[in-house]
C-alpha cells in the first residue's frame, strides 16, 4: 500500500508536466482510458493462468467475466464522480504546487469519516481531533500571511470533497461486482467524459500528443492502472475510512517528487502546516484503532478477573 501511496505522489510531477503540453481533460482521458486497457490486460491474464491450473472445462465458468447492468450503472457512476474528481485536481495543478496538490487532495482521508458520521457509521474521536488538525494545517499551507489562498487549492479542495464521495461509493459498490471488472468500467466512463470534453473545447495536436506521452503512461498505467484497481480491491471487504487512511503518505510523496523533480520548495510555515495536516490523516485512522483495542482488551480482563 505505501507503494500505491508512492506511485499516486509522484503521478502528480507527471500531471503538472503534461499541462506545457495538452490540455487537463485531453491527459485525464487519455491516462485513464489507458489504465483500462492495462487492468482489461491483467484480467484477461489472470483467467488464462486459472484455465491453465484448474483445467479449461472446470474454469471456464468461474472464469467467465460476468458483465451485466447492474455492473455498468455502477462503474458509470463511478466513473462520473471520479471524472469531477480529477478534472479538478489537473486544473488546479495550473495554479498551485504539487506539495499543496498532494495533501490538499488526500484530505478526503479525513472528509470520508465525517461523512460516515451522516450515515450513522461509527467515528471515534480521532475523527475530531485529525479534522482539527488538518484544518490548521490547510490554513498555514494555503493562507499566507495577507490571508490569501492560491487559486489552485481551492480546485485541490474541491477534488478532496468529490474523492470522498467516490470513496463512500466504492465502498458500496466494490462488494457487490468483481472489483477489476468494476475498475475497468469506472476507468472508461472516466476517460470517454473526460475525452470528450478534451476534443470539444481544448486544442489538439498529434505532436503535442506524443510530447505528453511519458506522462500519460506513467499516469496510465502507474497511477490508474495499479493504484486505482488497488483501492477498488481493497475496498472490498474494508470500510470506506479504513481504505482511505492506507494512502495517507500521498502528500509526502507528492512533496518529496516536486522537490527532486521540479525544485518546488515549501516555506517554514508550509512545513509546518504538511506535518500537521499528515498528522491530521493519521490521527483519523490511528486514535480510533487504538480505542478499539483498549475495548476489545476490557472485556478479557474483566472475564479473567
Amino acid at each position: 500500500m505505501l507503494v500505491t501511496a508512492m506511485i499516486w505522489g509522484s503521478a502528480f510531477v507527471a500531471q503538472r508536466l503534461s499541462l506545457d503540453a495538452i490540455g487537463p481533460f485531453l491527459f485525464t482521458g487519455l491516462r485513464f482510458l489507458l489504465g483500462a486497457g492495462v487492468v482489461s490486460a491483467f484480467v484477461v491474464v489472470m483467467n488464462r493462468l486459472q484455465r491453465m491450473r484448474q483445467g479449461l472445462d472446470q474454469a471456464d465458468h468461474a472464469c467467465k467475466p460476468r458483465i451485466d447492468a447492474a455492473l455498468l450503472r455502477s462503474g458509470a457512476v463511478l466513473g462520473l464522480v471520479l471524472a469531477v474528481a480529477i478534472s479538478l485536481q489537473q486544473i488546479g495543478l495550473r495554479y498551485t504546487k504539487i506539495a499543496n496538490a498532494g495533501f490538499i487532495s488526500s484530505l478526503y482521508v479525513v472528509i470520508v469519516p465525517m461523512l460516515g458520521v451522516l450515515l450513522r457509521h461509527r467515528t471515534g474521536p480521532g475523527t475530531w481531533i485529525g479534522a482539527a488538525l488538518a484544518t490548521a494545517g490547510l490554513y498555514l499551507l494555503s493562507i499566507n500571511e495577507h490571508f490569501s489562498i492560491m487559486y489552485g487549492d481551492w480546485y485541490q479542495l474541491g477534488c478532496a470533497l468529490v474523492i470522498s464521495i467516490q470513496v463512500m461509493l466504492v465502498g458500496h459498490y466494490a462488494p457487490r461486482h468483481d472489483p477489476l471488472l468494476l475498475s475497468i468500467v469506472q476507468f472508461i466512463a472516466c476517460g470517454l467524459i473526460c475525452l470528450v470534453i478534451g476534443v470539444a473545447i481544448e486544442p489538439m495536436h498529434l505532436a503535442s500528443i506524443v510530447r505528453a506521452a511519458p506522462a500519460i503512461l506513467y499516469g496510465g498505467a502507474l497511477s490508474v492502472g495499479v493504484g486505482y484497481t488497488i483501492q477498488v480491491v481493497a475496498q472490498r471487504d474494508a470500510a470506506p475510512s479504513h481504505a482511505a487512511v492506507i494512502f495517507s503518505m500521498e502528500g509526502v510523496f507528492a512533496a518529496l517528487a516536486g522537490w527532486i523533480a521540479l525544485g518546488e520548495t515549501l516555506s517554514t510555515r508550509a512545513l509546518v502546516g504538511c506535518a500537521l495536516m499528515l498528522a491530521g490523516l493519521l490521527a483519523c485512522q490511528l486514535l480510533p484503532t487504538a480505542r478499539e483495542r483498549v475495548e476489545a482488551h476490557e472485556p478479557q480482563s474483566a472475564e479473567s478477573a
